[in-house]
């Protein structure tokens, strides 16, 4: 899985908002680079990120 993913993509992806995404960040639980102004999330880094929620049984 490499590669990476804008913010809109990421939030499609992980049918979450963007605001749920950079609570995520800023919590330290997702990784993200910078590339002049955007906001680049790893694909590695976003499987990694889904493996930790919790599991709901």
């Amino acid at each position: 899985m490499g590669g990476l993913l804008t913010v809109n993509e990421f939030c499609k992806w992980a049918s979450i908002g963007r605001t749920k995404l950079y609570a995520e960040m800023n919590a330290g639980r997702l990784m993200a680079k910078k590339f002049g102004s955007r906001t680049l999330i790893p694909r590695t880094e976003a499987k990694k990120w889904m493996e930790q929620l919790p599991t709901r049984h």
